[in-house]
């Protein structure tokens, strides 16, 4: 009896694990099948497009979409806030989960605090400096809004992790003779490597994702981000929607991710694997 209700219980499990993944991939199962299809077929609700189309990466490739240069403003604009944002916090997260000083809780709570304010409530008065300081159409009118957001995330990861390594291991290295420095970047650097590659890749899907500040900081085609083109791509007329083209855009920028995320992972995996006794 017991093994049976075992068997029952894993079954459970099993059956529930399944119907949470594809409640969570059917959109972007849908997204797929709905880029595949002609755009006279493109409200079918069938499972599998027939007949095969590529039709909508055309259209979304088409000069007049601009969308590659939108796809180059998303990885300049999300590469270099990654590398900002973790370049900062990871001296600020050490130094948060390390040394001792007054008011370190404080600042920390200011440090997450700054990220709760809503992008809608910044993006007014940064639009006013940015344009009084002729920013506005630049790459660093959208970087800098950007880190408000994840740089505040990158510290709070990479304190919590810094945390949870041992003060043995700096201790050992200075006993070989490393200065902190040193240590800090010979020994800690390389043990931190999950942590800081778990929020890069954090930090470059929210600043891969951003749509607000992108929108609000340029108004010229060329310096527009994949996210904002894709909200502006027209039809054949004026009343048409492309739903085809957007699902086929939506799945140019999900590949990225994807991608990132697996290259990625093997990375963290053997850091975790290495482990700091190594």
């Amino acid at each position: 009896m017991t093994a049976i209700t075992a068997k029952w219980r894993n079954g459970l499990v099993y059956a529930g694990v399944v119907a949470v993944v594809a409640y969570c991939l059917a959109p972007f199962y849908w997204m797929l099948v709905s880029s595949l299809r002609r755009t006279g077929d493109i409200f079918d609700t069938t499972l599998v497009p027939s007949p095969l189309s590529f039709e909508n990466y055309r259209a979304v490739f088409d000069p007049a979409q601009g969308f590659g240069r939108a796809l180059l403003n998303s990885l300049v604009v999300a590469g270099i806030t990654t590398v900002l944002a973790l370049l900062l916090a990871t001296f600020t997260a050490y130094a948060m989960a390390r040394l001792e000083f007054r008011f370190k809780r404080l600042i920390l709570t200011l440090i997450i605090a700054t990220s709760m304010f809503p992008v809608v409530s910044i993006v007014v008065p940064l639009l006013k400096l940015f344009t009084d300081i002729g920013w506005i159409n630049t790459y660093q009118a959208m970087i800098v809004p950007s880190m408000s957001f994840a740089l505040p995330l990158a510290v709070w990861n990479l304190t919590t992790f810094f945390r949870q390594m041992p003060d043995e291991l700096e201790h050992a290295a200075m006993v070989d003779g490393c200065t902190r420095g040193q240590a800090f970047r010979k020994v800690i650097v390389p043990l931190a490597a999950p942590g800081i590659f778990t929020t890069a890749i954090i930090t470059f899907i929210a600043a891969w994702n951003e749509f607000l500040i992108a929108l609000s900081m340029t108004n010229k085609p060329g310096m527009q981000t994949a996210t904002v083109a894709i909200s502006k791509f027209t039809g054949a007329t004026t009343y048409e929607t492309p739903f085809g083209s957007q699902m086929a855009a939506g799945v140019l920028v999900t590949v990225p991710l994807v991608v990132m995320v697996l290259l990625f992972q093997r990375r963290i995996v053997a850091g975790l694997t290495a482990g700091a006794a190594k």
